[in-house]
């Protein structure tokens, strides 16, 4: 069987999390022929932790790890780096949903903060870990009434969470934006580009990491072979770890099974002590919205101020100038509605990175042909999810049983999706629907 990768990661504009890093050591791409007893496609939170994984249950094993960029630079150092512990179900009103899966959903997220909170203190990775916890901010009617609904769920859980009025909201995020809010004290948030490249400058000594290495090709077979420009990468088995860049598979079953869904977001400038004093609240916050279409805002230990929103669906996998600009627009006006005292503070980076969804929140966990895992599809919880599903699929492959792993096996795979254009134009106007309903959470 021959995958032809049509579809690899582009730079979808300037990351702000990569770009405030110092450069990184020169890479060491793939060249020549090389043999291994693992190869890892994608170096993202599910690929480092599947080849971390694999090297801790087998220290004789040789395990590659292939990416066709620099560790951060893709979709896991784009995110708003929450390392998200409770139910967080985007296509929701409330982010949760059933309480049996939820209750699932909170051991396989806890489980993942356990397993990377270990290894960031062994290794003393320098990522901004905060165990903070996470604030909801609300606006409008229907934003209360999803924050009202997501304390019931909370509260149906038996999870601690405090309710929050406007001026609680404006001590510690400085605006009176927000009418209401909600605290929940599990949440990690991290500094996401500079945690992965530290998962990646701390592999064990049998992990052989492969950067700028795109694979245009992959035979399935005894063994698989990767091509890439300057070499060929052999190995009996193979995990893929490339989330939505996976969904052009089709001779493996992800094709019109899972989505890629664009998120954007943009870092300003380093605030001056001026305007930091004119801000006032406290130094380090974060804020996820009471609809999931609203907008996330971080304030950063070293005075920036970070905005995600706008969802778009890329099924080619990359994003446009144009776009990122227009988006760059929604971006400032957010900014501008919270922080009206910080006018002249620059967005100073602006970029995309992809989701990968299931319609129904599924996930191709497993193994797809003999010898070919999966640990793609995070359904937006791609910190605390990624990071798990790698552990796990680890420890599927080698026969290492769990409470854990069960779990994840009992997750629904994901639906089949309608032929296009009528998936693209379902998903397009669902998007901009819930972009409306979303109203001033934006």
């Amino acid at each position: 069987m021959q995958l032809t990768c049509h579809f690899l990661p582009q730079n979808d504009g300037r990351c702000g999390w990569y770009e405030t890093l110092p450069p990184p050591p020169a890479s060491a791409p793939l060249q020549g022929e090389v043999k291994a007893d693992w190869v890892v496609l994608g170096a993202g939170l599910a690929g480092l932790a599947a080849a971390r994984r694999l090297a801790e249950l087998q220290p004789n094993a040789a395990i590659a790890l292939v990416d066709a960029r620099r560790v951060g630079f893709g979709a896991a150092g784009r995110n708003s780096g929450f390392m998200i512990d409770l139910p967080h179900d985007l296509n929701s009103h409330d982010y949760t949903g059933d309480r049996s899966r939820d209750f699932e959903q909170i051991r396989l997220n806890r489980g993942a903060i356990d397993y990377m909170r270990e290894i960031v203190q062994r290794h003393g990775i320098d990522c901004d870990w905060r165990e903070q916890g996470k604030l909801h901010g609300a606006v409008e009617a229907h934003g209360l009434r999803a924050l009202e609904a997501f304390a019931k769920g909370l509260s149906a859980l038996g999870e601690p969470y405090s309710e929050l009025d406007a001026q609680q909201m404006k001590a510690i995020t400085g605006s009176d934006f927000y009418h209401a809010g909600l605290h929940t004290p599990g949440c990690v948030q991290v500094q996401p580009a500079s945690l992965v490249r530290g998962l990646g400058a701390t592999l064990p000594e049998n992990v052989r990491l492969y950067e700028d290495s795109p694979v245009r090709e992959i035979n399935v077979g005894q063994p698989h072979t990767l091509v890439t420009d300057q070499g060929r990468l052999e190995a009996p088995r193979l995990v893929l770890a490339n989330n939505a860049y996976a969904a052009q598979f089709g001779q493996l079953g992800l094709k019109g099974r899972i989505l890629p869904v664009y998120t954007y977001g943009s870092l300003s400038r380093q605030l001056s002590p001026k305007e930091l004093a004119a801000l006032g609240g406290e130094e380090s916050w974060g804020l996820i919205p009471a609809n999931p279409m609203g907008t996330t805002v971080r304030r950063m230990g070293d005075g920036r101020i970070a905005i995600r929103n706008s969802f778009t669906y890329n099924p080619h996998v990359s994003t446009s100038a144009s776009r990122l600009a227009r988006v760059r627009g929604a971006h400032r006006c957010s900014f501008e509605r919270r922080f009206p005292m910080l006018p002249d503070v620059e967005l100073e980076y602006t970029w995309g990175g992809a989701l990968c969804v299931s319609r129904n929140g599924g996930t191709p966990f497993g193994e797809l042909v003999p010898g070919v895992f999966s640990a793609v599809c995070q359904n937006g919880l791609g910190l605390t999810r990624g990071t798990i599903s790698g552990k796990l699929i680890a420890e599927y492959a080698l026969g290492v049983e769990s409470e854990l792993l069960d779990i994840m096996l009992k997750q629904p795979k994901p639906a089949a999706n309608p032929p296009e254009p009528l998936l693209g134009l379902g998903v397009r106007s669902t998007l901009a629907w819930k972009e409306w309903q979303a109203g001033k959470e934006l």
